[in-house]
């Protein structure tokens, strides 16, 4: 495979995880079993659906529409995204989700950042408390444009793009390696060394940005992968969904992220749709997980036809943002 072939399938496994988990959000395990049943492909979402309610399937949510709003940012500014910039580019955004009667709109932290900065609160103070998982929901392009040879720059990319919203130790350290994972996929890493990359990179991230109080991300993904390492799918979905967590905590949905592509990695497609199933912030654990595990196996790696239906209902062209942001890397 080529780097373009893997930076096209971590864009396009972010969009198919995401569209699998649109229908299943903020849902718990009982309930997605009891309105939908086992997860084995794109759902309409149902009437009672809590933040997309009777969304067609295929849809995908925030994580896909910020990461393609953040690529477009970073072609725009060459690589450079200005804090108020992004900032404004996300209130846009916001906006036009409450136009579309959307309820899946800015997360917790991005949204208190946003206000502090329209308050006039500096924005490397703005995102002090932002600990969630938005940053690195979004992170993909950066660790396409960016390769992973040299862990401190890819590191500082992330902080430029995640301290609006999310400068904290735990908000950086969590986008971090996502966005290295996604890097080394890119630059030709098997699937276990891009894991490692992302890995080290929480290490590095977790000493940038304001600390806060919680489990460290790189200890956790640590302990997370040789614990489910060999496990039946069965018995990852319980020790994720009941041990892990999936809530939108960093320290919860990114580490749950990383053990599905630890345990399932060799068959991406089943290790989207147990994501799906497991309850919480389904749609940001499976995004994750397939963005890291498109990066390390390419498109190919999802069937054509969940891809087609997922790009012709969103009308999302990954190839061109792909040949811009690949142009950053060597730059």
């Amino acid at each position: 495979m080529t780097a373009r072939d893997r930076a096209l399938g971590a864009f396009t496994g972010l969009a198919v995880g995401d569209a699998l988990g649109m229908p299943t959000q903020s849902m718990s395990r009982a309930a997605i079993a009891a309105t939908y049943g086992p997860v084995t492909g794109l759902l309409t979402a149902a009437a009672e659906q809590p933040v997309a309610p009777s969304m067609p399937a295929g849809s995908v949510t925030d994580d896909t529409e910020q990461a393609v709003l953040l690529a477009r940012l970073l072609i725009d500014g060459r690589g450079v995204v200005e804090p108020h910039v992004f900032a404004d580019a996300l209130l846009i955004w916001e906006a036009d989700m409450v136009r579309r009667g959307s309820a899946d709109l800015l997360g917790p932290s991005t949204k208190r950042a946003l206000a502090r900065l329209q308050d006039g609160v500096p924005a490397d103070e703005a995102g002090r408390t932002g600990t969630t998982n938005g940053a690195a929901m979004r992170v993909t392009p950066v660790g396409i444009a960016t390769p992973s040879d040299d862990l401190h720059r890819l590191v500082d990319a992330v902080v430029a793009t995640a301290r609006v919203t999310h400068n904290t130790s735990l908000g950086i350290a969590s986008a971090a390696e996502v966005a290295a994972a996604v890097s080394a996929g890119v630059d030709g890493a098997s699937l276990a060394e891009a894991l490692d990359a992302g890995e080290r990179a929480a290490v590095v991230g977790g000493e940038r940005g304001h600390w806060a109080p919680g489990g460290e991300i790189a200890a956790r993904i640590r302990w997370a992968r040789g614990w489910v390492r060999g496990m039946a799918p069965a018995a990852v979905a319980d020790a994720v969904a009941r041990v892990i967590g999936t809530s939108v905590a960093s320290q919860e949905s990114v580490v749950a992220a990383f053990a599905l592509a630890e345990a399932m990695g060799d068959d991406p497609p089943s290790a989207l749709r147990l994501a799906a199933g497991l309850g919480g912030d389904t749609d940001t654990v499976a995004a994750i997980c397939g963005a890291m595990l498109g990066a390390a196996h390419g498109a190919g790696a999802f069937r054509p036809d969940v891809v087609e239906t997922v790009l012709a209902v969103n009308r999302l062209e990954f190839g061109p943002l792909v040949d811009e942001l690949l142009k950053l890397r060597r730059r």
